[in-house]
């Protein structure tokens, strides 16, 4: 089953699925009375060893080899501000309209598991529509959304882009989990920014971005680097120093020669003063990072 096909099962499918398969062994084994009540008397130990075989099932060991051990964490300085106020922020910053982004904040589902809380992202249609209408190709409104906030960011504070002029879109792209994980939210939520259930990095820390990726639970997707940078503007406080947690950018794709090689992924960072934005290799673990992740919602 392809990535994109994992995120968009439901778990009540795949809760069905599951039952089936004990239901379909459980007849093959046509036991008879007095076996099946031994069974029944030791419903403990059968909870208990489906369970371990559960955990062992459902956590995948590729590039298992590919995770360190951690202790950084976020700045003392950084505070997750409420969710309305980042809404009020965002728009401001880019004028967008944050009218059905208040409406969607009155009314939030259940934070999914593994979310550290709700973040205002734009939606790049939206930005594009407002500040490069000319650009209809949804790989250049990427890019170009991406050096928007760049941009930003540099007005704000001390910045520097180590992949100036190479932000084009046949060297970054976003992967195709994540995408659809945006499409999915954009269907459930209207209007200009999309508010969204994610993490920072320390759900990942110490994992390279492919090992990340490939334990990412059902409703989880990686952050792009407009996602990402859009947290940095509205919570700048997350970047301020270098004995920090940083974060990879897992839901882009990066092609150091354009040759079509997608071996790296961006990463945010803070060093030597000053806010950085750069690519790394997607088997590299680090102590220093972490994949900042967002969650679809069961609607």
């Amino acid at each position: 089953m392809s990535t994109q096909q994992t995120l968009i099962t439901s778990r009540d499918d795949k809760g069905r699925h599951a039952v089936n398969l004990f239901a379909t062994q459980y007849d093959k084994e046509k036991l008879d009375g007095e076996q099946a009540q031994r069974l029944n008397e030791r419903g403990g130990e059968l909870q208990d060893g489906i369970s371990k075989l559960i955990a062992e099932l459902s956590v995948s060991d590729r590039y298992a080899s590919e995770e360190v051990t951690s202790s950084y964490t976020y700045p003392g300085e950084y505070n997750r501000r409420p969710i309305e106020e980042q809404v009020e922020s965002i728009a401001k910053m880019l004028d967008l309209d944050p009218q059905c982004a208040y409406e969607f904040a009155k009314n939030l589902p259940e934070l999914p598991n593994g979310a550290e809380g709700w973040f205002a992202i734009p939606s790049v249609k939206a930005v594009a529509k407002k500040h490069f209408p000319e650009v209809t190709d949804q790989a250049e409104q990427d890019c170009r959304a991406c050096q928007l906030v760049h941009s930003m960011v540099a007005d704000q504070r001390k910045f520097r882009n180590w992949r100036e002029g190479e932000i084009t879109s046949d060297r970054l792209r976003v992967h195709a989990r994540s995408a659809h994980a945006m499409d999915l939210i954009a269907e459930q939520q209207t209007g200009d920014i999309l508010i969204i259930a994610a993490q920072l990095g320390m759900r990942h820390r110490g994992r390279s971005v492919r090992r990340a990726r490939e334990v990412f639970v059902a409703d989880e997707f990686g952050l792009g680097s407009f996602a990402v940078g859009c947290i940095v503007l509205t919570h700048p406080e997350r970047l301020v120093r270098y004995e920090e947690l940083d974060m990879d950018c897992a839901g882009d794709e990066f092609s150091l020669g354009a040759d079509g090689s997608f071996s790296r992924a961006p990463f945010w960072h803070f060093d030597d003063g000053e806010v950085g934005f750069d690519m790394r290799r997607v088997d590299d673990a680090s102590d220093y990072y972490g994949s900042a992740s967002g969650f679809v919602p069961q609607s």
